[in-house]
């Protein structure tokens, strides 16, 4: 099931920032802590009772301007408004009603999209009431009171926002197609790659200024499997303001990835793994979705036979995190290797639902007990009592013993070894949650 989206928009300068960090607060990723993975802020997954949904931070927005820097924001901006499914308008009571607060609701309005309005810096109601009357005017509903600094009104403000968020029955209708988002950086041949899977150009490929696009979901069906390819090609144009470009190229991903079941990312064999592509990839890793890595334009590479290997290191090293996806060289030019990554996406997707049993996964772990000990400390020694898996997508499991503490991570990683060594789990991560005896769910 995937999360909703949440954009935060405004004109600059009206506190955007401070409240993305508020209601981010340390609930940033459950494994942010995970080595190698480049975090991009201006995205984070957010909490709020029984809601969970990802929060998107643009630049302040500047209608009008001719500024590079602000239209590339615009731009940005515009992109985080068509793959959200609510949009936060904040405003400043300090400054009232602007022209900018005006111009940006009037570009709101047009999306036929629900959004919140927030008048934020507000700290005090009492005093403050009738200068949020004012923003009444914007036709935006009813404005929320809000300090994002004093984290005042906050509550009311993610109970509107929720209150947009499509009921859990609607989120969890499903069908039997499987839904691969095609990730990675501008012009690294996404849009080729769904092209050669069709058999036919229904994907523009160009590299004119300015080319932006939503992401664009795609049915076909292959020897009786049915696939929404999700395309995020974006921006394609050269500009000065790389980080800018790379900004969209990360909402366009959050989106998708968000949606997909499986996640292909796609690598330039010219340039090798960057660090954009370290950022895209760890947003699949940190949803926890099923994942390959495909290397692209391998025909244009000269080869003799230690080229793959050096790639293979090289992928490694930089995505170690995702040592469980596979990787394949393809040609979205040529075809080279396309049918096999197709058949590695039923693979992993297959495994990604993949559901072992209680007895099964007891008997492998007493297996690797006897064959590598749990680690002592200060002598005491970790006791693992039983495991059993509490869901897919990815497949999660419980592990009761007498001490988190002393299941050190590379014990952990251990057991998650001898895991897939018995049932494969081959493109799939693996949550590992750790419990003590007499602990409640």
């Amino acid at each position: 099931m995937s999360r909703p989206i949440v954009a935060v928009v405004g004109r600059p300068n009206v506190g955007k920032s401070t409240l993305f960090n508020r209601l981010a607060g340390q609930r940033i990723s459950i494994v942010q802590d995970t080595p190698g993975v480049t975090r991009d802020r201006i995205y984070a997954d957010v909490e709020w009772l029984n809601y969970k949904f990802t929060l998107i931070d643009t630049g302040g927005m500047e209608i009008g301007s001719e500024e590079i820097i602000q239209k590339q924001i615009l731009q940005q901006a515009a992109i985080a408004i068509e793959t959200a499914d609510v949009i936060l308008f904040v405003t400043d009571v300090k400054h009232g009603v602007t022209d900018d607060d005006r111009q940006v609701a009037n570009l709101l309005r047009r999306t036929k999209k629900p959004v919140v309005l927030a008048v934020n810096k507000v700290d005090s109601v009492k005093r403050d009431t009738m200068d949020v009357y004012e923003f009444y005017e914007l036709g935006m509903g009813d404005p929320i009171a809000i300090s994002a600094g004093q984290a005042l009104g906050l509550g009311d403000l993610l109970d509107q926002i929720t209150a947009h968020f499509p009921d859990e029955s609607e989120q969890q209708e499903e069908d039997d197609a499987i839904r691969v988002a095609i990730i990675g950086k501008p012009n690294v041949g996404k849009s080729s790659l769904i092209n050669r899977i069709l058999g036919e150009d229904r994907l523009i490929v160009s590299n004119i200024p300015g080319t932006t696009r939503d992401a664009i979901d795609t049915p076909i069906e292959i020897d009786g499997q049915k696939y929404i390819f999700i395309d995020t090609a974006g921006m394609r144009r050269k500009s000065k303001i790389k980080e800018e470009i790379e900004r969209f190229s990360i909402i366009r991903a959050v989106a998708a990835v968000e949606r997909c079941d499986v996640a292909v990312l796609v690598i330039d064999a010219n340039e090798g793994v960057t660090d954009q592509d370290t950022k895209i990839a760890g947003i699949a890793h940190e949803r926890g979705k099923a994942a390959i890595i495909a290397v692209n334009k391998w025909d244009s590479i000269e080869k003799d036979d230690k080229t793959m290997n050096q790639y293979l290191k090289d992928i490694a090293n930089e995505l170690a995190y995702m040592s469980y996806a596979p990787r394949v060289f393809i040609s979205a030019m040529s075809g080279q290797r396309v049918n096999k990554l197709l058949e590695m996406i039923k693979t992993v997707h297959e495994n990604h639902a993949l559901r072992i049993s209680t007895g099964l996964l007891n008997e492998v772990l007493i297996e690797a007990m006897a064959m590598q000990q749990p680690p002592a400390e200060k002598g005491r020694q970790l006791r693992i009592y039983y495991m059993t898996q509490v869901s897919v997508k990815p497949p999660t499991f419980v592990v009761f013993a007498n001490s988190r503490e002393l299941f050190h991570f590379s014990y952990r990683r251990y057991i998650e070894n001898q895991l897939r060594e018995a049932f494969g789990f081959v493109g799939t991560p693996i949550h590992m949650i750790i419990r003590e005896k007499g602990e409640k769910d």
